[in-house]
């Protein structure tokens, strides 16, 4: 039985369900595909993924190659209520709406995990972490799991290392066809698209301090410097720091940036990139914004520590006072993208989603003879999508010759 808001905001839901389809053609090619193969016959996949439209267009993807889902979101703010419903209708088990609590959103993992999956995609590893320690029961009845983000690969790897992983995991995350695109344009387009829409301010002239230069940093550092933004970086890995420097940003240590900046975007997947040290020299009026995956990068703690008070001023927006000004939280610290806006556009996510169906499969059919850790995509598998995605564009590439091949494969070859 399906746990979510209102069952009758299903129609919007299936609009938005519609749109993103339309707009996701390698996942609609690789789904005309399952329809036929039914490799999923048999299987049940258990997830926990934002779930907005674009996750939909993936689950139904996955149905239609005779899975059945159990679904919940891996944010207690990112679930489309709308489109929650309109996965119920679909046929799905689904458990999750926007504004859960923290027990209720570890019940509703639970409660994904009570269906016995056969195979885990997960964003953040939560289900995947949930059964190492909750439900150890069910360990020998995973075939594997699918990881989409970076927080969730970098967890997942500390346990293989540890010798703990009990079952194969894809990392969905580093296919080049995902943090490339994802990553770098997605996080880009939809954080800077999230802070606009909650507060409705200028992004030009202002000084933009974006926290980790990964992919998500470059992307949300190009897509604000595009925008007319001053952008500062501030990194902890020298080669990043120098990439950012010739990339054309000003780097420098979060404690000299945040006298300076106007609008700070964290993006690194650790803990307390900004805290009290930091808040107490910014300017009045500085707006804090998250694109990482946990609402543990901004330390709320500290904030509300040297606050007077706390006030909800627009929707998304937290003002916290600390008497002699006034600092703004987006979207309660969470993932600025998701929270205070629609995510990652439909054309990005389409290539991210055909690496989770393309991967599950890969489990399916492989699981008995992969070892329990972390696997890279293969690179033709990223080739295939890449190709798949330019022929949807109407975009055609050279090829090389047999001569050229040979040439490239014969170290004998002069010039």
């Amino acid at each position: 039985m399906s746990k979510i808001r209102d069952i009758n905001l299903y129609p919007e839901g299936e609009l938005k369900i519609e749109w993103a389809r339309k707009h996701m053609p390698v996942l609609n090619l690789i789904r005309e595909e399952f329809k036929n193969e039914k490799p999923f016959k048999g299987i049940t996949i258990g997830m926990a993924l934002h779930l907005e439209a674009k996750t939909a267009v993936l689950a139904e993807t996955l149905m239609e190659g005779g899975a059945e889902i159990a679904i919940t979101g891996c944010n207690p703010l990112s679930t489309q209520d709308d489109v929650a419903a309109a996965c119920v209708k679909k046929g799905m088990n689904v458990y999750a709406w926007r504004g859960e609590t923290r027990e209720e959103y570890y019940e509703n993992l639970h409660k994904v995990l009570d269906h016995e999956p056969d195979i885990i995609i997960d964003d953040g590893a939560d289900l995947i972490f949930l059964l190492h320690r909750e439900r150890r029961e069910l360990l020998d009845k995973i075939m594997g799991g699918c990881e989409e983000t970076t927080t969730g690969v970098i967890r997942l790897k500390a346990m293989a290392e540890e010798g703990v992983l009990k079952f194969p995991v894809i990392n969905v995350n580093d296919a080049y066809t995902k943090h490339l695109f994802d990553n770098r344009y997605g996080t880009g387009q939809s954080v800077m698209d999230g802070i606009i829409r909650t507060t409705n301010l200028l992004i030009a002239g202002k000084n933009v301090v974006v926290a980790g230069y990964g992919w998500c940093g470059r992307g949300v550092a190009m897509r604000a410097a595009g925008m007319g933004a001053n952008v500062i970086v501030t990194e902890v890995n020298p080669i990043r720091a120098l990439e950012a420097r010739l990339d054309g940003y000003r780097v420098m240590k979060m404690e000299e940036a945040a006298k300076i900046g106007d609008i700070f975007i964290t993006t690194t997947g650790c803990k307390d990139v900004i805290r009290a040290e930091h808040m107490l020299v910014m300017k009045d009026g500085a707006i804090l914004a998250n694109a990482g995956h946990f609402d543990n990068e901004i330390s709320k703690e500290d904030l509300k520590s040297i606050s007077k008070s706390v006030r909800k001023v627009r929707k998304n927006i937290e003002e916290y006072d600390l008497g002699n000004k006034k600092l703004y939280l987006l979207g309660e610290g969470r993932l600025v993208n998701l929270v205070c806006g629609d995510g990652h556009p439909c054309e990005v996510m389409d290539m991210s989603f055909a690496n989770q169906a393309l991967s599950a499969k890969f489990l399916k059919e492989n699981h008995e003879k992969l070892e329990n850790r972390v696997y890279n995509i293969p690179y033709e598998q990223d080739l295939r999508i890449a190709s798949l995605k330019l022929r949807s564009m109407g975009i055609e590439i050279d090829e090389l010759t047999p001569e050229q091949r040979r040439y490239l494969s014969d170290w004998r070859e002069g010039t």
